[in-house]
């Protein structure tokens, strides 16, 4: 195994990933200009949310945001409640192609997370550049919580993004080997998924594990059968 190339491939990836994973809420300029249904879901105003028509819930701002993405970054849950009532579209893409589940995922946002999918939204879209899903993005993260959200709420375990890797060589890849990491890997683990898939180079999770020094997560996945 050629470390220096490793090293390199890791580091690239995490530019790439860390790059599609900084999803941009709403600056303070952005919201200052907001009028109508995004001011009103920024704020949580319900009483100008109140009377909302089938346009105002088609109207996006300069990144293609939507008021649901917009009260979801500003974590305005009765906005939210108001805007799904209304018919919003759960499952919007912006621009980067995030929706509202993965939004909060990232956030590690458990609160927001748990209202949109009490609400009817999936954690199962694939989403942004990398043709990722909600579940890959926590996983990076090392937000076990949010994981074991998504998991509960079907998320796929064994997804393949268009960098070859799934949620637990994302943990392990992207992660620091430490406790929310190797909590995330076990949350995976336990709900049963697949160990033995590689990345592009024939790397198992417990091969990069083991290429990266993560010793717990090695015992984790030795544990697991992994191979």
């Amino acid at each position: 195994m050629n470390k220096v190339w490793l090293a390199c491939g890791w580091a690239l990836a995490l530019a790439w990933t860390t790059a599609g994973l900084a999803q941009t809420a709403p600056s303070a300029a952005e919201a200052a200009r907001y009028t109508g249904v995004l001011a009103a879901a920024q704020r949580g105003d319900l009483a100008a949310l109140e009377q909302l028509t089938p346009a105002a819930l088609q109207v996006r701002d300069g990144q293609g945001r939507t008021a649901l993405h917009v009260a979801t970054f500003a974590r305005q849950h009765a906005a939210i409640r108001r805007l799904a009532g209304a018919g919003a579209d759960l499952g919007a893409l912006e621009n980067d192609r995030y929706d509202a589940v993965t939004i909060a995922a990232v956030a590690d946002d458990e609160d927001t997370l748990r209202l949109l999918l009490s609400l009817g939204a999936s954690a199962q879209r694939v989403t942004s550049r990398y043709d990722g899903t909600a579940l890959i993005a926590a996983a990076h993260l090392g937000h076990a919580g949010v994981v074991r959200q998504l998991i509960a709420a079907g998320a796929p375990l064994d997804h393949v993004n268009n960098l070859h890797w799934t949620a637990a060589i994302e943990a392990v890849v992207l992660g620091d080997g430490g406790p929310r990491h190797q909590d995330t890997l076990a949350a995976l683990i336990a709900a049963g998924a697949n160990l033995q898939l590689a990345d592009r180079q024939g790397l198992t999770p417990l091969a990069l594990a083991r290429a990266r020094g993560h010793t717990a997560m090695v015992a984790m996945l030795e544990r697991a059968g992994a191979r």
